[in-house]
């Protein structure tokens, strides 16, 4: 057993814990899947960024969920270690596994309690659910002091069920229990009246804490949040950019930066550190390539712009005029332009640092090479630049692009173009891959089908710039669907065939790893749940 003390009592009533989920629910939003490399990468930022809790996977659902879940759980981080389970004694066993050497760790126990889920899915009555429950939590208790109980779909929930269920959870040893709103479906006002009964009427010692999970498919996830904290919900479950299941979760940033900047309504505080909220955003973005977007709030690239005259006029006066928080505040950097090919190896370490980066010397000398490859490229290298470097360009998986080389002629019908792709698999000698079509891009996509040989369909493909100027990197991002999935890749250079190539062979790493954890149609089912 676990011999770590619940800590839930130790903040007192006026923190909020901020339980992340982006590698858990946020996975779950198409096209952004994460392979082991990437999910330890978000789990050791997510701790820098001082989250309370990481769910890191759902162990059940297979092998690959597994050993990631059990790999971040041996990384030894502050934060607690979650893992998600049904009510099923193999899935709690599956999770005690995975997190056996953890030393903080939590059990998320859920099953659905609306009348709905009630009568179509689970066919139980309300007796049944609790009992099926408790009983989860008892079996549970062989292996964790920290037990979260949540009831699925407690949006839709009849409010005396739902209390008669907490209580439930209660006596039989759950220290957390979570309240999601799973399809986005109340108001603030709705989910606020909702805690505040809960509050009221459950008889819970002061180490239980009431959690809030809310989905955006109304738009409120964040709104619903903090109607739920003003209720007194002490628990927020939240993924960065508010990736997720459909239109996602309640976002981070935004409910942290609320509770930060409403001080004077809420004198509520988190053990967040604000300034590396930015950083992390960045940080995700690029490796599930689901890009954020330009007026997000807290982390999009407007959030802190002002082109009308008269904002920008106040803004020189007086910064508050039209700005309630500090970009620094969330880690967005004040200085754009830095560094040039003249640059040295201490000024390109200092600047990585000032954008957040901790970095061990032999990767500091791969970058330092790659920087000054880039800065030959292009007159000037700038922030974002170097977080591409550090967060972007990495190709992880077993196929590797050394080489493209693009033929374009024009005939009577039009444009043509050939595309030849040198790739090499799983460090074998490299085999080079052609395709023809009506441009560079639609030729290389053709190349990659052939050395996939699968049907692909591309349904998406953006080019952005990284940063200013005309000679800037370009981030290419392309969405495809190869049999039922669903996939997304990015690539940057400052060449966008190359990008374009390099978002396809993350795709193709990105489907190698999916084929390598295919899921039965249960397990598909049971990864669409909470």
């Amino acid at each position: 057993m676990n011999t770590k003390t619940n800590e839930n009592a130790d903040k007192g009533n006026d923190y909020v814990y901020i339980f992340d989920t982006t590698l858990r629910d946020g996975e779950q939003s198409p096209g952004c899947s994460m392979n082991l490399k990437e999910k330890l990468q978000v789990a050791r930022a997510l701790d820098d960024l001082r989250v309370d809790v990481i769910e890191a996977g759902f162990p059940i659902a297979s092998d690959g969920d597994f050993e990631s879940v059990k790999a971040i759980g041996d990384l030894g981080l502050n934060a607690k270690i979650c893992g998600l389970s049904r009510t099923r004694r193999g899935d709690i066993e599956a999770v005690a596994r995975s997190l056996e050497s953890a030393p903080n760790k939590r059990l998320h126990i859920f099953i659905a309690t609306s009348p709905i889920h009630r009568e179509h899915k689970l066919r139980m009555s309300q007796q049944q659910i609790i009992d099926e429950m408790t009983a989860a939590v008892a079996f549970g208790k062989q292996w964790f002091d920290d037990i979260e109980v949540t009831a699925e779909d407690a949006g839709r929930t009849e409010m005396d069920y739902l209390t008669e269920y907490f209580q439930a959870a209660i006596e039989a040893g759950a220290n957390v229990l979570n309240v999601p709103d799973t399809v986005g479906y109340v108001t603030p006002s709705e989910l606020q009246a909702q805690f505040q009964h809960l509050t009221d009427h459950l008889d819970k010692p002061d180490s239980v804490v009431l959690s809030a999970h809310c989905h955006d498919d109304l738009g409120l996830s964040v709104a619903n949040s903090l109607g739920a904290i003003e209720g007194g919900a002490r628990q927020v479950e939240c993924t960065i950019n508010g990736i997720g299941e459909r239109a996602g979760n309640c976002s981070l940033e935004e409910v942290v930066m609320a509770l930060r900047t409403r001080q004077d309504r809420f004198a509520l505080r988190t053990g967040i550190d604000t300034t590396r909220l930015y950083p992390t955003s960045r940080l995700v973005t690029s490796v599930t390539g689901s890009r954020v977007q330009a007026n997000k709030a807290i982390v999009g690239r407007n959030a802190f712009a002002h082109e009308s005259g008269i904002h920008q006029d106040g803004v020189l006066k007086n910064v508050e005029t039209y700005e309630i928080m500090r970009p620094t505040d969330v880690g967005v950097p004040e200085n754009s332009l830095v560094l040039g090919k003249h640059s040295g190896r201490h000024a390109f370490r200092d600047r990585l640092e000032q954008l957040g980066f901790a970095v061990t010397k032999e990767k500091l000398e791969d970058l330092f090479v790659a920087f000054k490859a880039l800065a030959d490229r292009k007159k000037s290298v700038y922030d974002e630049d170097i977080e591409a470097l550090v967060l972007g360009n990495e190709q992880s998986g077993p196929w590797h692009l050394d080489a493209i080389s693009i033929h374009t002629e024009v005939e009577n019908s039009g444009q043509s173009a050939e595309a030849s792709v040198k790739l090499r698999y799983d460090g074998q000698a490299p085999r080079i891959f052609s395709g023809r079509g009506d441009g560079p891009v639609n030729a290389i996509v053709n190349a990659i089908r052939q050395a996939m040989s699968v049907d692909m369909h591309v349904e998406e493909f953006n080019v952005s710039a990284v940063s200013g100027g005309s000679d800037a990197q370009g981030r290419a991002t392309v969405r495809a669907i190869i049999g039922a999935s669903r996939y997304q890749g990015t690539g940057l250079s400052t060449d966008i065939v190359e990008a374009a190539a390099k978002a396809m062979v993350t795709i193709m790493n990105r489907h190698h790893q999916h084929q390598g954890r295919e899921l039965d149609d249960e397990q598909r089912d049971l990864k669409a749940a909470v």
